[in-house]
């Protein structure tokens, strides 16, 4: 079987191991393109999300690769992710390919399902030899995401642009080589010590700001243009609300979904709209309590759930006197475009720092955050 799966961030990595470690022979899947985006809404529904459509590139591009099965994932609720794999063959089909499709939902809604599908992908390899090649798997993942936090904490400290961003790619290296656990902890160890080493200015002041939103296009560097190296080389030290690792534990083998996140929203957002559009509003709860400078939301256009979230921004940045940024993403968004407000953004953001430090005082005394529980206020970030 040639499997192939979407790419999404760093722990495509992982996902390629895994499959290669159960025996298959995996069309890993390229990193999107303009080509890709292009291909992809040509054959999408207009008004489908850009995830979606990136995937279908994505898939298109593995098919003429030679791959005959594809590995994907969604959820069961309101987000129209849940209906992507159906969409997707069908599409596929009326293009005439025949793939075979392992869409996973969560375990916990569907134990069966998994199970079956899991069967499916195990080949003749073994349940107890699968779960350690998952574990393995896990531990690759947990590895880069720490590598690449690091890397967003170094990048506004370099003394030499693009030092950050060459010693991340030398750790990623060190990763993808490593065959065991035991290699997979060396690998990591080396990977922090290689991104230390990069020259920095440790009294340089930065800016903190916080990224949230839907899932795909927060995780994917291509489909948000590379927005945290960007912003690292601006000077700002960026904070993802979602990484791999914490969307697995989270959402992945849990009902309940990122319950803190959920708890800061209750005052503003107090339902489940499916996505993460609840996590998006509780997230910026949370930079603010935590004297951020900014936050961005990422969000693809026609996504419902980060439209309703973007209706509360406003509110939420005058309330807790917090600046915020959101980008809707589709095939139509450029890099230029992008790179500029970004600028525009973080001036604005040093201009707000500049005139605290001066000491000027917020209109607002205090972050007004439900439930206080003696977080910092406003006027001390």
């Amino acid at each position: 079987m040639k499997i192939s799966f979407a790419h999404i961030g760093y722990a495509t990595m992982a996902m390629e191991r895994l499959l290669q470690d159960l025996g298959h022979e995996v069309i890993p899947p390229l990193q999107p393109t303009a080509n890709t985006f292009s291909l992809g809404a040509v054959h999408s529904p207009e008004f489908a999300c850009i995830p979606f459509k990136i995937l279908m590139g994505t898939y298109l591009e593995a098919m003429e690769r030679g791959a005959d099965a594809l590995l994907s994932a969604g959820g069961r609720g309101p987000c129209r992710a849940g209906y992507y794999g159906e969409i997707h063959q069908r599409i596929l089909r009326e293009l005439g390919h025949e793939p075979r499709l392992f869409f996973f939902w969560p375990p916990y809604q569907v134990p069966l399902d998994t199970l079956k599908k899991l069967n499916g992908l195990r080949g003749k390899t073994s349940w107890l030899q699968m779960v350690r090649y998952i574990k393995k798997a896990w531990k690759m993942m947990i590895a880069l995401d720490d590598l690449e936090i690091l890397s967003h904490r170094i990048r506004p400290l370099e003394t030499e642009t693009g030092a950050t961003s060459k010693a991340f790619r030398q750790a990623l290296g060190y990763i993808r080589q490593a065959r065991t656990l035991e290699e997979i902890e060396e690998a990591s160890i080396a990977g922090i010590e290689r991104l230390h080493q990069v020259p920095q200015d440790p009294n340089r002041e930065v800016l903190r700001v916080g990224i949230v939103g839907e899932i795909y296009v927060q995780i994917e560097p291509a489909a948000n243009f590379f927005l945290e190296e960007m912003m690292g080389e601006m000077g700002v030290e960026c904070h993802r609300s979602i990484f791999m690792t914490n969307y697995v534990r989270h959402d992945v083998f849990s009902r309940h979904g990122d319950l803190s996140a959920r708890e800061l929203a209750q005052p503003y957002l107090p339902l489940n709209i499916g996505g993460h559009g609840q996590n998006s509003i509780g997230d910026v709860v949370r930079f603010a309590a935590k004297s951020f400078d900014g936050v961005i939301q990422l969000a693809p256009f026609t996504c419902i759930p980060e439209i309703v979230a973007k209706s509360m921004m406003p509110h939420l940045s005058q309330e807790l006197d917090i600046p915020i940024l959101t980008f809707f993403i589709d095939e139509q968004t450029a890099r230029g475009g992008v790179e500029t407000r970004l600028e525009a953004f973080v001036d604005m953001i040093w201009q707000k720092r500049a005139l605290r430090n001066a000491g000027s005082r917020s209109v607002f005394d205090r972050a007004k955050i439900p439930g206080d529980r003696g977080l910092a206020p406003v006027s001390s970030r």
